[in-house]
């Protein structure tokens, strides 16, 4: 019986195989991924993967769990061609898998810096054994350049700092967080770092590298000279299309499905970082989303649709980020936004509002302390599904709760 295929092992993979079984699937349900480990969760990877006592691998299932539901995980093996006349995946041992339907959950990869000069000592973060490499790094004395302001660049910058490394932080555009974070919010980041004693270098374009596998040496632009033990490169991450674009089916920035996750081929689907859809909520705008709530909330609707449900994808994204005890976070897509209205909260904390030109809530950014903006943004969130344009006056007073909009 041929059954469902799930290329990719990671966190949306591992939820679709999981999810089939809760929808009552009794057909065969095989997991294919690359890595040797279970499928697990990667935002632990520049957090407590750098800093707890002894590393492990935040697993989503067990192997136990997989037996016991009769998942089938082929791991360390690569998915190499889709045969989809045959419905027949081929696999890197040599081997083929026949499919009902398949679902292609292959995620992202680090986008990888095109410069001369890269060495050993220069590193992506990825996978787990990525995060023990650089792990190894991370101690008193040791130098970290850390090229990219991103998420994942600055979240590996407080867990060094935690781990006594000194760490240096080169970012190409004029700011930290250009994609999606509001000035304000990224402001208040920078400051973070900087008082944690990491040096923070924007606006810095990259003339040269070199590796000489004892140390790398950074130089910029404007002439400063870098020195470092080692330097992970976090310059954003690509869709990992390639097995798709072989089989002919449609690329557009990430693997091109419909509102149901399903691409022009009926009985292939695609979900989480790899694949760009319409979103509902900003006009059926197509998006490509590199985040853990989706991975996981598509992971759960692509095995829906296996199984013929036929819903449409309509949750609103949304993302978080940890660093020195703030927690950031972000429903909706800020970029839609012509406007913003401040909204303060308790300890210093905020949120903004971005509004579009016809006065509807497309987004909210929020930064505080632990979990001081999490109910507010929750909240924020049900608005914008629900397309509300509550007024700009109601949404900036600390009186007016945000409940009370949602109830109008």
């Amino acid at each position: 019986m041929a059954g469902m295929v799930i290329v990719g092992a990671g966190e949306c993979g591992g939820r679709a195989a999981l999810a089939l079984r809760d929808l009552g699937y009794g057909g065969p349900v095989t997991l294919i991924g690359d890595e040797p480990h279970l499928p697990y969760e990667r935002p632990p990877l520049s957090k407590e993967a750098m800093t707890g006592e002894s590393p492990a691998i935040k697993a989503i299932a067990s192997d136990e769990l997989l037996a016991e539901r009769s998942i089938r995980h082929i791991h360390s093996v690569r998915a190499v061609a889709i045969d989809r006349a045959a419905h027949a995946v081929r696999l890197s041992d040599g081997s083929s898998l026949p499919y009902e339907k398949l679902l292609l959950a292959t995620g992202s990869a680090p986008r990888k810096l095109p410069m001369p000069g890269l060495g050993g000592r220069c590193v992506y973060l990825r996978t787990f054994s990525d995060a023990l490499a650089i792990r190894a790094h991370l101690s008193a004395g040791n130098r970290v350049a850390i090229i990219g302001g991103g998420f994942i660049g600055l979240e590996l910058a407080a867990s060094s700092r935690k781990l006594g490394a000194s760490v240096t932080v080169i970012e190409a555009q004029p700011r930290i967080l250009m994609r999606g974070v509001p000035a304000e919010i990224a402001e208040i980041i920078h400051k973070a770092h900087e008082a944690e004693g990491v040096k923070v270098l924007a606006g810095q374009g990259i003339a040269s590298i070199a590796d000489n596998g004892a140390e790398v040496r950074i130089a910029l632009a404007d002439g400063q000279e870098i020195a470092a033990d080692v330097a992970v490169i976090g310059i954003g991450a690509v869709p990992v299309t390639a097995l798709a674009a072989e089989a002919g089916l449609t690329i557009d920035n990430g693997i091109a499905v419909d509102g149901t996750l399903r691409t022009e081929d009926p009985d292939i689907f695609a979900a989480g970082d790899c694949c760009s859809f319409p979103l509902a909520v900003y006009g059926g705008r197509r998006v490509r989303l590199e985040a853990w709530r989706n991975a996981q909330e598509q992971g759960a609707l692509a095995a829906k649709n296996m199984l013929g449900a036929d819903e449409a994808h309509a949750a609103v994204p949304w993302f978080w980020s940890d660093q020195y005890g703030l927690t950031l976070q972000i429903a909706g897509l800020s970029d839609e936004g012509r406007s913003t209205v401040r909204r303060d909260l308790d300890d210093g904390a905020f949120i903004l509002f971005h509004l579009a030109e016809d006065g509807r809530l497309v987004a909210a950014s929020g930064i505080g302390p632990g979990n001081a903006v999490a109910r507010d943004i929750r909240l924020a969130e049900m608005l914008i599904a629900k397309r509300a344009a509550p007024a700009p006056e109601a949404l900036g007073s600390q009186t007016v709760k945000l409940k009370s909009l949602l109830a109008a």
